[in-house]
């Protein structure tokens, strides 16, 4: 079966009816859902991040205070324009129009060690989200964390649910998950570039 993707006019008339249409800014579970996705990040420190469909930048936020450099996209005007204001504060972070997968930033020899899919890959048909997932492995540097996170319950608007997502992410070669978070609301994944071969938080801090 083939999936349609969500009409790029369902994000410009959500964002031309309010500024934060999904209450990002004010709502409790997106709150805690983004310092729970930061939370799960395995490194302390990340030298270049993306993070794709970014909205107004509420997680965008909370990612700039733990990398040196933070790319963030999203396909309507409103919601960049809206994210540029609210990090204007943050240098290190850009902020740019990108219909992604179809764009996407020139990576080159240095690619991005943080990629996080956050409510996105469920707005994607069947070969736009082959595409975003074929890219993001392909930025990815080896051993290199991807972070997935999407609303489970069904959506007439997404093309598919939250855990179809994350089922063709863990099949995925090259990635390995090393964590997963669920719960009725949302599931969240990490998932590391391999090889080399996935280390734990501990290991990597020697403990076993």
């Amino acid at each position: 079966m083939t999936s349609r993707g969500t009409p790029d006019g369902y994000f410009d008339d959500m964002y031309a009816r309010a500024e934060d249409p999904w209450s990002f800014a004010t709502r409790w579970y997106d709150q805690r859902k983004h310092e729970v996705t930061v939370a799960c990040l395995p490194r302390r420190r990340y030298r270049s991040a993306f993070e794709p469909g970014c909205s107004t930048g509420m997680l965008t936020r909370r990612l700039a205070q733990r990398c040196d450099r933070l790319l963030a996209v999203d396909l309507a005007t409103a919601p960049v324009a809206s994210a540029r204001r609210h990090l204007s504060d943050q240098p290190h972070v850009r902020v740019e129009r990108m219909r992604v997968p179809d764009e996407w930033p020139a990576v080159g020899t240095d690619r991005f060690d943080l990629i996080v899919l956050s409510e996105l890959g469920y707005y994607l048909d069947d070969a736009g989200l082959d595409r975003l997932v074929a890219r993001t492995v392909d930025s990815l540097e080896p051993g290199g964390t991807l972070v997935a996170v999407h609303w489970r319950p069904a959506v007439a608007e997404h093309a598919r649910g939250g855990d179809d997502v994350h089922r063709l992410l863990a099949d995925v070669d090259g990635l390995t998950r090393t964590a997963r978070h669920e719960e009725a609301d949302f599931l969240l994944d990490v998932f590391l570039r391999v090889p080399p071969p996935a280390r734990s938080v501990a290991q990597v801090d020697g403990l076993w």
